[in-house]
């Protein structure tokens, strides 16, 4: 990732604040830390806990649903029972916490620090990117005070005590009960926590997830049980899935402290900007962490930017945003002025072209110049492309800056000289050669061509890649889907034996 177009993306000059639409939306001052994590010398920051996931060029939407185009970022795996973190950019903080039931401190945003049991210490405040500190201090900045807070906390935890092993009645109880002992031993967590751990198990949640939200955000857990169900059945009924619960809440904890209005009106934003119901589930997914922000003074104020400042039609909004969520919660105002500038300087392209690369694949605000884009575009000139043609190819098939230059540009074209006898120029015309995947497409239906000798002679036409497969055998194989389906699958297993050094099973008729 380019530090530095990261930085210029989440760096606002004070000069800048005078510009409404470059002033940052006012946020409530955080409370105190803590006391569990500065007992643990946890480090405290203001961050925001935002999944920057495109900041990398050679990634893809999790989300595609067409197996035969290439995205340079493996299939999702079943999760096992260490959860897989997405990286997060740490900058400051610009949490809306005035939907939070019990507004908290949130911890440090890095989900990859070592969980370990430290010497207590005067908390250190985490410096952003620039070496500053939050402006905002907390009030509770010295240990004699934390002393007397966590002295006192602990002196309330011990009136009332639950006996967590006759008077609580549990959904998973052959779970969630041992699991709650070893956190108790380890993290000294509250027995008034026990019938909310155990809801949560519902969905999945082992201990690693559970201590990572205690490390992340511990003030989530003294929500009732009774009001976290309530908030998390609401995402439930607007269609999130019970299988993304678990990354929704490791991810961001602090959503179970969001009270239902602040869920309902951000869900009503999102409808108000075109986002169809039936989508609702997949943008909470994919960016929990958009009801940290205020919808009307950052949410709103961001689609009028991209509105009025970038171009981008009201009318596609809806679907500038099911293409990125994320574009809702990061600051996009100094990522659309540098990209803007290195286009329009390198290819010469006007402001329309532009905001059609925009529209198409929104990821475009995130990927950095020197490292993502660039790269991709002297790659393009290197094989005989003018810019006149690189430009045409980008606004066609923006997707193309998103895939990665070795495994896949490369051998896509080096397939396209060599095998299929095709020039430079015939990308112009069927660029939607360089995003079908090479060995789930192109590579079969070539060959399948040639082993039937109705390959045309010269070259080879790409037309025959961009129909579906039941078009293509009828169209030009003339032959029937199943024997298409049968010699992949026979190619695709042999390519495999060939990576992996396995023989491949044959039946014998």
């Amino acid at each position: 990732m380019d530090a530095s177009c990261l930085g210029s993306d989440q760096r606002q000059d004070k000069g800048d604040d005078k510009n409404p639409r470059n002033r940052r939306p006012q946020r409530s001052t955080p409370p105190p830390p803590c006391p569990a994590a500065t007992r643990r010398g946890c480090a405290v920051a203001f961050s925001l806990q935002t999944n920057v996931r495109l900041l990398k060029p050679n990634r893809r939407s999790r989300r595609s649903r067409y197996p035969y185009y290439d995205h340079d970022e493996d299939d999702d795996e079943e999760e096992a029972d260490e959860f897989e973190f997405e990286e997060e950019d740490d900058y400051e903080g610009d949490d809306d916490l005035s939907g939070l039931e019990y507004p908290g401190v949130l911890y440090s945003n890095n989900p990859r620090a070592p969980i370990k049991k430290l010497v207590r210490e005067k908390p250190a405040l985490k410096q952003n990117w620039e070496g500053r500190q939050p402006k905002t201090r907390s009030r509770y900045d010295t240990p004699e005070k934390i002393d007397a807070l966590h002295a006192k906390s602990k002196a309330s935890r011990s009136i009332g005590l639950v006996d967590t092993d006759n008077e609580v009645e549990l959904k998973n109880e052959s779970i969630s009960r041992s699991m709650f002992h070893k956190l108790q031993e380890e993290y000294d967590f509250d027995d008034k926590w026990l019938p909310l751990v155990d809801y949560l198990c519902t969905f999945g949640l082992k201990e690693s997830h559970f201590t990572n939200m205690y490390e992340r955000h511990m003030a989530c857990f003294q929500i009732s049980q009774a009001s976290a169900e309530e908030r998390l059945e609401f995402l439930l009924s607007v269609g999130v899935k019970s299988k993304d619960m678990k990354r929704i809440l490791v991810r961001q904890p602090q959503i179970l402290e969001y009270t239902l209005s602040n869920l309902k009106s951000h869900v009503a934003f999102l409808v108000s900007i075109g986002i169809p119901s039936v989508r609702i589930g997949q943008i909470i997914s994919a960016a929990p962490s958009l009801f940290s922000y205020s919808v009307e003074q950052s949410l709103k104020p961001t689609v009028r930017y991209l509105i009025e400042e970038v171009g981008i039609d009201e009318s596609d909004m809806g679907k500038v945003v099911q293409l990125s969520p994320q574009i809702l919660v990061q600051r996009i105002d100094s990522a659309w002025k540098s990209r803007f500038l290195f286009l329009s300087k390198e290819l010469g392209a006007p402001k329309d072209k532009i905001v059609k690369m925009v529209t198409k694949h929104p990821q475009l605000l995130h990927y950095s110049i020197e490292d993502g884009l660039l790269p991709r575009i002297n790659f393009l000139r290197s094989i005989g492309m003018r810019d006149t043609d690189v430009l045409k190819i980008l606004t066609s098939l923006t997707q193309v800056l998103s895939l990665s230059l070795e495994e896949n540009l490369k051998p896509k074209y080096l397939y396209l000289v060599n095998d299929l006898r095709n020039d430079v120029q015939s990308l112009t015309k069927y660029p939607m050669y360089l995003s079908l995947s090479l060995d789930q497409r192109i590579r079969p239906r070539h060959r399948f061509l040639v082993s039937l000798k109705k390959a045309p002679k010269g070259p080879f036409p790409l037309s025959s890649f961009v129909p579906t497969d039941e078009r293509f055998c009828k169209q030009w194989a003339g032959t029937s889907l199943e024997k298409y389906h049968t010699f992949r699958q026979s190619m695709l297993l042999k390519g495999f034996a060939g990576k992996t050094g396995r023989r491949t099973l044959t039946s014998r008729r």
